[in-house]
């Protein structure tokens, strides 16, 4: 999986669930053709990331297919997670 560009924004989160500041990123990423995941119109990751002065962390994310707009059940394997936390990190608004 490669990230090959990305979208960040701050979120607002009013109810206070979630502690510290919160932010959306909507990653285009490329999979090889004969990965699963592989689509024709290509797919985007949506990442909720949180980040306070203990901790940063990814709170949810989803797979969606970018022509089809359809969220894809599929998981990130630990390490690719952990490489999308990092990417979150280093590319904070």
């Amino acid at each position: 999986m490669k990230i090959t560009s990305h979208l960040v924004r701050k979120m607002n989160d009013p109810t206070g669930i979630i502690i510290g500041e919160r932010y959306e990123f909507l990653l285009d990423v490329e999979v090889e053709e004969d990965d699963e995941l592989f689509t024709e119109g290509g797919l985007e990751l949506r990442v909720i990331f949180a980040s306070d002065e203990n901790s940063e962390r990814v709170v949810q994310y989803h797979f969606t297919d970018k022509v089809a707009k359809d969220v894809l059940d599929f998981a990130l394997e630990d390490d690719e997670e952990a490489e999308i936390l990092e990417y979150c990190k280093n590319n904070l608004v």
